[in-house]
């Protein structure tokens, strides 16, 4: 469980996995930031990295959600977008079978989430 204090977010966080409990905002009261520091400790230890997998983050800092979500504000259909990126991160990583793999994985549940309508 480490702090987390950027742009995004302000809160606790899993360094192993996306498992987020962010700060309230406006909370400064000290025994209400203690207590928010108690529940965040005790969903920590209720949480499983399985279930919210780090999301894999490219060298040009953006995920592949994020990257997707680009082409279809530009017009693309999901389906294309996702194809798009996975082959420009294939041509980027090369060499690299893992990230790949990863990017794949990535692809398959960004359409699954735009199916469901997560997305």
């Amino acid at each position: 469980m480490t702090w987390v204090a950027d742009r995004h977010l302000q809160g606790w966080a899993c360094s192993q996995c996306e498992w987020k409990y962010p700060l309230p905002s406006l909370l400064s009261d000290p025994a209400a930031r203690s207590a928010y520091d108690r529940l965040a400790e005790a969903n920590f230890e209720k949480h499983n990295c399985a279930q919210s997998p780090k999301e894999l983050v490219f060298a040009d800092g953006q995920t592949f959600a994020e990257r997707a979500r680009k082409l279809i504000m530009r017009g693309f259909k999901p389906k294309d977008a996702v194809e798009l990126t996975l082959q420009e991160i294939m041509l980027e990583h090369r060499d690299e079978p893992r990230t790949i793999e990863r990017a794949r994985a990535d692809a398959e549940d960004f359409l699954r989430r735009v199916r469901q309508g997560l997305i």
